[in-house]
């Protein structure tokens, strides 16, 4: 159970050039994206009102609102799952359904926290939630230790490769706050998450009702040394080196004004989905392999030399060609290789099942294709991780391997590489609905 450090990304000014500054790197000045996951009733909502309230980052009519609610339930104490929980069914069943997001402060990071379901019925949501998210905090009740919930949700964690996963050990005062309750946990998620690739679990003893190791140290687990949820949420380092990826830019929009001021201009706009561009530097656009040469940048109204992800520019190239919404803008002495056959693993998200033959819509960044389900090779089986081969279908919540044969050639590079551009979705061209959401991982 270990931590590590690493650099970032950062913004730009206005004079022409970009400078990577603290609050957009990957130190304690920046912003962690997290998710919270766990079983049904291990207090997810709790901790995260907990840590909301501890850290003072309510505002006073919000408190004011759960503290009428908690007594018109009869509760002596504000129930801080309220402050998370907003949805009138979620209030009634005392269960998360939808994802939650809440956005806060300390004196030394920014917030963007996800709280997921914990219900296997919204396990999608959890997917969701935890795709863009830096640091995953799974919980567990102490009393009851690894569930398959957990198992479910270690194995989510790990498929989107989330960096940074903490175990809370949560309902300590349950236990009798016992350091024997909790090492056992923690030694056996952690040798679950090591069999699945997780690279580091922090785990952390805490009370969500009692406020123990949430913001404040616990004065009842004196055995415990490590820091408190807030204290490692703020010191984990984040982010990640632009220079160090291959680029990728998908356009989203062409910019033809055609007007008095503008009547020759032309402009790819989207996000630089990973790595940097510069002006000068030669690009070319997939799937066409048509090259020219990057002649400006244009972020927000201002002229640049360099750009990199997660910014949202507009690239100018040298020569007019053929570029439109879905190509893919990469330099071109690292084009990815094309392929019509992909393989990949994916979570099913729809109530629907996936089966071999099904037609559907491949949607890769800012481009959707037409593709066929060739085949199910495996579905694993999360108690002991094996492989389930040719299942034939994948169900909800399902997590499986699966070969795609799309109507023309896409760019897909590894997810390990690029949870941007390594990821895709399935969706289901009748209706739009997203089926699955998969990662390639080979």
């Amino acid at each position: 159970m270990t931590t590590s450090t690493s650099t970032g990304i950062g913004t730009s000014t206005g004079t022409g050039t970009s400078t990577r500054t603290d609050a957009d790197t990957g130190s304690a000045a920046g912003t962690l994206r997290l998710a919270t996951a766990g079983s049904v009733d291990d207090g997810k909502s709790t901790l995260v009102g907990r840590l909301l309230h501890d850290s003072k980052s309510i505002l006073t009519d919000q408190l004011e609102a759960v503290e009428r609610a908690s007594r018109s339930r009869g509760a002596a104490e504000p129930d801080l799952a309220l402050l998370t929980d907003g949805l009138r069914a979620e209030r009634e069943q005392g269960i998360t359904i939808d994802v939650a997001y809440r956005y806060f402060a300390t004196a030394r990071r920014r917030f963007i926290l996800a709280d997921t379901p914990g219900h296997v019925q919204y396990t999608r949501n959890m997917v969701t939630g935890a795709s863009t998210a830096e640091l995953t905090v799974i919980l567990v009740d102490a009393r009851n230790g690894v569930v398959e919930q957990t198992r479910r949700h270690a194995a989510v964690a790990a498929l989107l490769r989330v960096p940074h996963v903490v175990l809370a050990v949560n309902k300590m005062d349950l236990v009798d706050y016992a350091e024997p309750a909790f090492a056992k946990i923690a030694e056996e998620f952690t040798a679950y998450a090591t069999e699945l690739g997780i690279p580091e679990v922090t785990a952390i003893p805490v009370s969500a009702l009692a406020g123990d190791n949430v913001v404040d140290p616990s004065a009842h687990m004196d055995w415990y040394c490590g820091p408190t949820v807030l204290e490692h949420l703020e010191t984990v380092p984040v982010g990640h080196d632009p220079d160090g990826c291959r680029a990728r830019f998908p356009v989203q929009y062409v910019i033809r004004p055609q007007t008095a001021e503008h009547p020759d201009y032309r402009g790819y706009a989207g996000q630089i989905a990973v790595g940097t561009f510069r002006v000068g530097e030669s690009v070319t656009v997939l799937p066409s392999g048509r090259t020219s040469t990057v002649k400006g940048i244009d972020l927000l109204g201002t002229a640049v030399d360099v750009a990199w992800s997660p910014q949202s520019v507009t690239l100018l190239l040298e020569d007019d060609i053929d570029v439109s919404r879905g190509d893919l803008l990469v330099p071109s002495d690292g084009t990815p290789a094309l392929s019509q056959d992909v393989e990949a693993t994916v979570c099913h998200v729809a109530d629907t099942p996936l089966t071999v033959g099904q037609r559907v819509l491949l949607k890769h960044t800012t481009r959707t294709i037409k593709a066929i389900v060739r085949e199910i090779p495996s579905r694993l089986t999360l108690e002991d991780l094996s492989q389930h081969p040719a299942p034939g279908r994948l169900v909800a919540n399902d997590i499986g391997r699966v070969r795609v044969r799309t109507a023309e050639p896409i760019a897909l590079d590894s997810y390990a590489d690029s949870r941007r551009t390594g990821s895709f979705l399935l969706i289901d061209p009748a209706d739009g609905a997203t089926l699955a959401a998969g990662m390639r991982t080979a």
